[in-house]
C-alpha cells in the first residue's frame, strides 16, 4: 500500500538499453521513496544512471522492469497518451537549456503549457502573471528571451513549469548554463519555492555546491543508489 505522504515510490527499477545484440544496463534495481514537499538532489558522474532515472520519473522513458508509483498510481507501464496527460498536469520540467520560444514574450512562454489543457485565455493569462510574479519577473512580462539575461530566462522556464500547478518539479542541471552568481540566485529561488510553496523538487546535478541546497542528496553510481543523505538545513544557504 502506497502511503499518502509518498509522492514517489519506485521498487526494483531496472532499465536496460539494447544496442544491437549488446545489452547495456542503465539502472540495476533502484528502490526509493520521495515524500511530498521534499527537495532532493540526484547526483552522479556521467553514465551513473541519474538521467535515466529522471527520464523515467518524468514519464519520458519506460523502465525495463520494476514499478514506479506517482501519487499512489503505478505509472511506469501506462500508455503514451496517459504519460502525456501526466506530464502536462502533474510534472513541471526545468532544463539546462531553458527551451523558450525565441519570438515569444516571457508571458507567452509561461502560458504555453496551459494551451494544451484547454484553459481559456483569461485564466491562462492570470496564472502566467502569478507564476512570473512568484519568480520575480513581473517587470519583464513582455520581454523576449534575447532581451533577458540567462538567469531571467531560467526564471521564465521555472514559471512555465509552475503554471499547471504540478505535484512535482523535475530540474535537469538547471544551472548548467549559468555563471556562479546567477546559479546561486536560481538555487535560492528553487529553495524558496520548496520552503514557502511546498513544491516537491527533484534536481539532477553533478555539482556538490548545487546539491547542497537540497534537503536530501542521493548519489548514483553504475545504476545503483550508493548514498542517500539528509540534512536539516541546506549548507549552501545556512551562512
Amino acid at each position: 500500500m502506497v502511503q499518502v505522504e509518498d509522492l514517489i515510490r519506485v521498487r526494483d527499477l531496472h532499465k536496460v538499453y539494447r544496442m544491437g545484440e549488446v545489452e547495456v544496463p542503465a539502472l540495476s534495481g533502484i528502490n526509493l521513496d520521495i515524500r511530498r514537499g521534499e527537495f532532493v538532489a540526484i547526483m552522479g558522474a556521467s553514465g551513473s544512471g541519474k538521467s535515466t532515472f529522471m527520464n523515467i520519473l518524468g514519464c519520458l522513458d519506460r523502465p525495463t522492469s520494476g514499478t514506479y508509483f506517482l501519487e499512489g498510481q503505478e505509472v511506469g507501464s501506462l500508455t503514451r497518451d496517459a504519460w502525456a496527460h501526466i506530464r502536462n498536469r502533474k510534472i513541471g520540467f526545468v532544463f539546462q537549456g531553458f527551451n523558450l520560444l525565441p519570438r515569444a514574450s516571457a508571458l507567452e512562454n509561461a502560458e504555453l503549457p496551459m494551451m494544451y489543457n484547454g484553459l481559456r485565455g483569461g485564466e491562462r493569462h492570470q496564472r502566467a502573471l502569478e507564476a512570473l510574479s512568484l519568480v520575480g519577473l513581473e517587470g519583464r512580462l513582455h520581454h523576449t528571451p534575447n532581451q533577458l539575461s540567462g538567469g531571467q530566462q531560467q526564471r521564465v522556464a521555472i514559471a512555465r513549469a509552475l503554471v499547471n500547478r504540478p505535484s512535482l518539479i523535475l530540474a535537469d542541471e538547471p544551472t548548467g548554463n549559468l555563471d556562479s552568481k546567477t546559479s546561486r540566485d536560481i538555487m535560492e529561488l528553487l529553495h524558496h519555492l520548496n520552503a514557502r510553496e511546498g513544491l516537491t523538487i527533484i534536481l539532477v546535478t553533478h555539482e556538490a555546491d548545487i546539491a547542497a541546497y537540497a534537503q536530501r542528496q542521493i548519489q548514483f553510481r553504475d545504476g545503483l543508489v550508493v548514498a542517500d543523505k539528509r540534512s536539516i538545513q541546506p549548507s549552501a544557504i545556512s551562512g
